[in-house]
């Protein structure tokens, strides 16, 4: 992995924080700067090592996970039970397809509960 791979998905991060988070300042300059101090703080990782490209493939996962699967809400009335969400061209929508099959067992033990 080399620098430029580096600054690659430091802006790919930034621009997915800004996608995710656009129009609340607050969140997005936290964002910002968690983005800038995680790479700060591996900036002296040697360019070749596994440690670097796990620190980007993570950096990668990231910004793929804030501009797919974060969703902005704002409440719409008054005591906060009704929201609208910003729904963006990027935002990941499935067709819950999986959750309609029957699962076999139990998602933590893999046994089923009636055995």
């Amino acid at each position: 992995m080399s620098r430029e791979m580096a600054l690659a998905a430091y802006r790919q991060l930034l621009r997915s924080a800004r996608i995710a988070f656009q129009g609340d300042v607050n969140t997005l300059m936290a964002a910002r700067y968690e983005a800038r101090k995680n790479f700060d703080q591996n900036r002296l990782l040697y360019s070749g090592s596994k440690e670097a490209s796990a620190k980007i493939k993570h950096a990668e996962e990231v910004a793929k996970l804030l501009r797919e699967n974060v969703v902005q809400g704002r409440a719409v009335d008054e005591e906060g039970s009704k929201f609208r969400l910003r729904i963006h061209e990027h935002t990941e929508r499935g067709d819950n397809e999986d959750i309609k099959k029957p699962r076999k067992g139990n998602a933590l033990t893999g046994k089923c509960c009636q055995s």
